[in-house]
């Protein structure tokens, strides 16, 4: 691995975004969005509208090229004002030749997309158990610049229709949404307990990448503490404060999400995987990976195969 957790912990998770509607939208309009489990995205193109968790949580106000991320754990609804009775997303008829869907009979004045993040079933959690429920990136910040730019070329790709749309703007979604997790490391306090909060703590972040560079190393928490240049005590305390777990027990868990991977996407030999992850003995190894993971690295390669 490298040591850039950000870049791991999104290609262990086997992060994906994926576009998966748009509309356009006037008068009087609301629409009912499922996460179905999966991070759901949000893109407001152009307008203003409101979101709200359903059914009768908090309201937010979406301004243009704002962009929010929910944990897909809840159904929101996106609408021009509250009251209005919602439309299930997939019902709402879509013109064939922009392949957007129209919502309201009033004059369009709200363009949106939204997809979702696909993840991988179990080390998606690691990714998501470090966002909060819901993150809401506001156009005007001054950390999103970056996303202001995504947003119109993505907007750009919709209206235009060019070659190669579908392919770009999956692209588009992706780069989107590493940089949402970049505004979310400059406003940590937010974040729940995880490895997303300990890496936006800049006196933490070295021993994280030393981690994630050599996961297969022997690590004590004398060699972290120094690397984050605190005393062994101090650092336990703000590591554990930060990413919810002691800095080792963050080490273990890390390796069992590398194994688990392999386990899906390789052939190697479990012994072979075992010295990858540190260690030196088979049965360890599986020993160590059936109590993270509930079942032994044969079974578990098995029954994802399968």
């Amino acid at each position: 691995m490298s040591a850039d957790p950000l870049s791991d912990a999104l290609a262990v998770a086997d992060a994906r975004s994926v576009l998966s509607g748009a509309f356009t939208a006037g008068g009087g309009w609301a629409v009912r969005l499922h996460g179905r489990d999966r991070l759901k995205v949000i893109a407001l193109l152009r307008g203003s509208c409101l979101l709200a968790r359903d059914p009768g949580g908090e309201v937010l106000k979406l301004a243009e090229g704002d962009i929010v991320v929910s944990d897909g754990r809840q159904p929101y609804v996106l609408c021009s004002e509250t009251g209005v009775e919602p439309l299930e997303s997939g019902r709402a008829v879509v013109d064939p030749a922009t392949g957007m869907a129209r919502l309201g009979a009033g004059e369009e004045d709200v363009t949106c997309v939204s997809g979702h993040i696909d993840l991988s079933r179990d080390s998606g959690e690691l990714l998501r158990r470090a966002l909060p429920e819901l993150i809401h990136v506001k156009a005007e910040v001054a950390e999103a610049e970056a996303l202001r730019w995504l947003v119109d070329q993505l907007a750009r790709e919709m209206r235009t229709r060019r070659a190669g749309v579908e392919f770009t703007l999956d692209q588009l979604a992706q780069l989107i949404f590493v940089q949402v997790l970049r505004v979310c490391l400059t406003e940590s306090d937010g974040l729940p307990p995880g490895w997303l909060r300990a890496l936006a703590d800049e006196r933490l972040a070295p021993a994280l990448r030393l981690m994630h560079a050599d996961p297969a190393h022997p690590w004590q928490l004398q060699e972290l503490a120094q690397a984050a240049a605190m005393s062994r005590t101090t650092f336990a305390v703000r590591f554990k404060e930060a990413a919810g777990v002691p800095p080792l027990t963050y080490l273990l868990n890390w390796r069992m999400s590398l194994a688990a991977r392999a386990l899906r996407q390789d052939t190697a030999p479990v012994a072979v995987l075992a010295r990858s992850v540190g260690y030196t003995s088979e049965s360890a190894f599986s020993n160590a990976f059936k109590r993270a993971v509930g079942v032994a690295p044969r079974r578990y390669r098995e029954t994802v195969r399968s």
